[in-house]
């Protein structure tokens, strides 16, 4: 089973009070999470133990330019980020390096799978 992990602590947060449904990842990794599959979402960081915090659906996926981004996907990725210049600057810290708007993103739409 793939896995979608989360290494900074207040997406754990959002993640465990389900207000981020989506995630922005850098460059183009669409072929690592095809549309309709189903991923484990795990935090942690890397190299270390993986807590998983649910099962999902990976509703759409979508490769983009940073400067395309919606409303939607930012709202989604982060309901505390508003625009794509601060996605960027926290993208920027994550990445340490230069992010601009013509940088390729995924951007993965995902629905926790409830049931048995």
């Amino acid at each position: 089973m793939m896995a979608l992990n989360f290494r900074e602590e207040k997406h754990k947060k959002m993640l465990i009070a389900r207000t981020k449904r989506c995630t922005v990842r850098l460059g183009d990794v669409s072929d690592k999470f095809p549309e309709s599959s189903v991923v484990w979402i795990t935090t942690g960081e890397r190299g270390e133990q993986k807590q998983k915090l649910y099962t999902a659906y990976l509703d759409k996926v979508r490769v983009k330019t940073m400067g395309t981004l919606t409303s939607k996907d930012l709202d989604s990725q982060n309901p505390e980020i508003n625009t794509r210049e601060e996605l960027i600057a926290d993208f920027e810290r994550i990445y340490k390096r230069r992010i601009l708007m013509e940088d390729t993103v995924t951007v993965i739409y995902f629905t926790e799978v409830i049931g048995l």
